[in-house]
């Protein structure tokens, strides 16, 4: 019966009897502290230390004494208005240099104890004190996450290593702008990319601002135009695809939609690799603006699908794994997306066989060829911002027989090509060798063997204020090279005499100096 006591209703017991105990006579503690055992279920020694000791006085209710009180609330807001209303980890490094020049200026007269109340507040209490005037001045309502975070966190995440191997059909998406390097406005043009992670099919729109109704328009004409059904979409965390446009035209169609992790572009690894090694690669850095170049855009990807889908192989990793901090991974053979889908057994038989009708009816070489007009357009747009004039596009035959020598004109994409700039024919400093060279000339014609050292040496020896540290020693080399150069032209061809010969070296090598 005892131990069904809880230990609140001891405790009160002992209070209870405790103060009947010590005011009894020894006879009758005797039968109290039989009782109180009984009851208890204590040890009577216990009992009797239980029973026999003085309560201690509980804490003494107190009142709630604030460190900080309102004369250094009322001070740190005009602080934090005389610092333009900066956050608390700056106002507090800021405040004993603003409050010194307050005061040194007479528009601060603060208490000595206010003062060093400020001094040594934190942070975190400065952020406190202010919560409430700064809700008031921000329009009297916190900062609301808004929709677009609702509809963020309804969207599971998937990771890279999440993927492991879907159909087709799974694509990744991902904005480029094309907008010069520095956004100067928002009015320039965007490149809508997906590509399907199980074969690499890639698919490029041109839109013409960043906008959620005309991403969804995106998604459905790369729906018309792909060969195989289309079966989720995986987006960064951007509000363009964060939103309730994107998320209702995904939920009519059956499509799954997920989302990569922040800050985390890894996740989106298949894409990311196609706006360097696709859109790049075909549009180049240059800004875009305008309903002109998107429909420029647009006919450049046009063909590009088709050439990349069909003729363009591109690696697939197979396998990834770390020895500490060495990663080694593997890539299966290179194979375009149309070997891959041709290869896949999930892929029907019909899609199959319109594959292969459309790949035999495909040239590449035309499809080359008209990639280069389009980009030879897009160039123009980047560089001046407007059309370029009628330029004569070269017949296929001629731009097949210019393949093979059109490595020797460098660069062979308008989009990457640099503007030309003026050769470099004059001196950025004093020709050290502008008086002693006819001295020099005519020891050369008449000892053409003699080496550039003797002649540096002999400079010396002449000049010895000039030449006397032989700095100059590798740049007179050079010269004497150029000028034995032109000497030997003119000898074999006779094209130049020898005063001209003599004088053009001068020229060039003052000119290379």
């Amino acid at each position: 019966m005892a131990r069904q006591i809880s230990m609140a209703t001891r405790q009160e017991l002992i209070a209870a009897v405790g103060s009947r105990y010590r005011a009894s006579s020894r006879s009758e503690r005797r039968q109290i502290l039989a009782e109180f055992v009984a009851v208890t279920g204590y040890h009577r020694k216990h009992a009797i230390r239980v029973l026999a000791r003085e309560p201690k006085p509980g804490p003494q209710a107190h009142s709630c004494h604030r460190l900080y009180d309102e004369a250094v609330r009322q001070a740190l807001i005009v602080l934090w208005e005389a610092s333009d209303r900066i956050c608390g980890k700056r106002l507090k490094a800021a405040l004993p240099l603003l409050i010194g020049a307050m005061e040194q200026h007479g528009h601060l007269a603060l208490d000595a104890a206010v003062k060093q109340q400020l001094l040594g507040i934190s942070a975190a209490t400065i952020d406190r004190l202010l919560s409430a005037t700064r809700e008031q001045a921000s329009g009297g309502r916190k900062r609301r996450s808004g929709v677009g975070s609702a509809i963020r966190r309804s969207v599971p995440i998937r990771t890279f290593a999440d993927w492991k191997d879907p159909p087709p059909g799974y694509f990744e998406a991902d904005m480029v702008e094309h907008c010069g390097g520095s956004k100067q406005d928002g009015n320039f043009v965007h490149s809508l990319v997906l590509t399907d992670i199980a074969t690499g099919w890639t698919e490029c729109v041109a839109l013409l601002v960043r906008d959620q109704t005309l991403i969804v328009q995106g998604f459905a004409k790369v729906r018309s135009d792909l060969p195989f059904s289309m079966l989720g979409l995986d987006t960064d965390n951007d509000s363009a695809f964060m939103n309730e446009t994107v998320l209702g035209y995904c939920q009519t169609h059956g499509l799954e939609l997920t989302r990569s992790r922040a800050y985390k572009k890894n996740d989106q690894a298949w894409v990311e690799q196609k706006n360097g090694a696709i859109v790049r690669r075909l549009v180049g850095y240059g800004r875009l603006s305008g309903l002109p170049a998107v429909r420029a855009l647009a006919q450049l990807y046009a063909v590009s699908r088709l050439y990349i889908n069909f003729f363009q192989p591109s690696f697939k990793l197979k396998s990834k794994t770390r020895d500490g901090a060495r990663v080694t991974k593997r890539y299966h053979a290179p194979m375009t997306p149309c070997e891959r889908l041709l290869s896949l057994p999930s892929v029907d038989e019909a899609t199959k066989a319109q594959l292969r009708s459309q790949l035999a009816q495909l040239d590449p070489v035309r499809l080359l060829h008209d990639i280069r007009a389009a980009q030879h357009e897009l160039a123009a747009f980047a560089a001046q911002g407007s059309a370029p004039d009628a330029v004569t596009r070269p017949e296929l035959a001629t731009f097949l027989a210019g393949l093979s020598s059109a490595w020797k004109d460098g660069e062979v994409r308008p989009t990457h090509r640099k503007n030309a700039t003026a050769p470099h024919g004059w001196r950025t400093r004093e020709d050290p060798f502008e008086h002693s060279w006819p001295t020099v000339q005519q020891w050369l014609e008449a000892e053409p063997g003699v080496s550039a050292k003797e002649l540096m040496e002999r400079l010396a020896a002449m000049f010895p204020d000039l030449y006397t540290g032989k700095a100059q020693l590798r740049t007179w080399q050079r010269r004497v090279k150029a000028w034995r150069a032109e000497r030997a032209k003119a000898l074999i061809f006779g094209q130049l005499s020898c005063t001209g010969a003599a004088h053009e070296v001068t020229g060039e090598a003052a000119a290379a100096g």
